[in-house]
């Protein structure tokens, strides 16, 4: 049974990591996949596993941080498939220093891509929800969006800040039957998504396809039930 069968979908970030997973996975469950990531190349390497499997895609080169290309992307979406049903906010970047060592360029490089993309992205894909009576949009923050440690300064007030708009557009959206979650990940296997069960155990990591089904579980709520937040721990994390 295919839960996700002509679902449109995009998901940003999905040329590698925790957003190719989601992709696939979608793909497999029958949605009508939009990959969109700066990496072109990559995008299409998403694409072409996803139509190996059987499965629909279209990739569209999407840099987040870029206002233009995010409304292009929602534009080109609709314009092809006639509506979007699941946006997956998942492109980001990761800023590891301690805030006193962490550059003013650094810390605007983060914030331009997870907080500044994930807006752009919801934004545009909220206004087409909206419109059509409905959708679902799913957020990808982090443990250390709901918690914060030393060296994890900027990448954690750019998760917070997700925790927050997730908030406010899950508030916003109930009028218009649009849900919106977010999943909050610790250390994912995310450079091991085509790699063997078998080397994403030896990882000890949380399995992205883990992520990537709970992404499925989001999306196939009944139409009156929304969880708002998930946390996913690697087992034995003291967090």
């Amino acid at each position: 049974m295919q839960r996700l069968k002509n679902k449109v979908a995009i998901v940003t970030g999905s040329s590698s990591g925790i957003g190719k997973a989601i992709a696939l996975r979608f793909g497999l469950e029958g949605a009508k996949v939009i990959v969109a990531a700066r990496r072109m190349p990559l995008c299409e390497q998403t694409v072409a596993q996803i139509t190996k499997a059987g499965g629909e895609a279209w990739a569209i080169q999407t840099d987040v941080a870029d206002e233009g290309q995010v409304e292009r992307l929602i534009e080109e979406t609709c314009k092809r498939y006639g509506r979007l049903d699941i946006l997956v906010n998942n492109a980001g970047i990761f800023g590891g220093k301690r805030l006193a060592d962490t550059t003013t360029r650094d810390f605007d490089e983060v914030m331009n891509v997870n907080v500044r993309g994930t807006f752009f992205c919801s934004r545009a894909g909220f206004k087409q929800m909206k419109q059509q009576g409905g959708g679902i949009i799913i957020n990808m923050s982090s443990v250390a969006g709901v918690q914060a440690w030393a060296g994890t300064g900027t990448y954690s007030v750019s998760k917070h800040g997700i925790m927050a708009m997730t908030k406010s557009l899950a508030d916003e959206g109930r009028p218009h039957h649009i849900k919106v979650s977010a999943i909050c990940p610790g250390s994912v296997a995310e450079d091991l998504v085509d790699a063997s069960p078998e080397e994403i155990l030896c990882s000890e990591k949380i399995d992205p396809f883990d992520v990537a089904e709970t992404a499925v579980y989001l999306a196939t709520l009944g139409k009156y039930t929304v969880v708002h937040q998930i946390v996913i721990d690697r087992l034995g994390a003291d967090w």
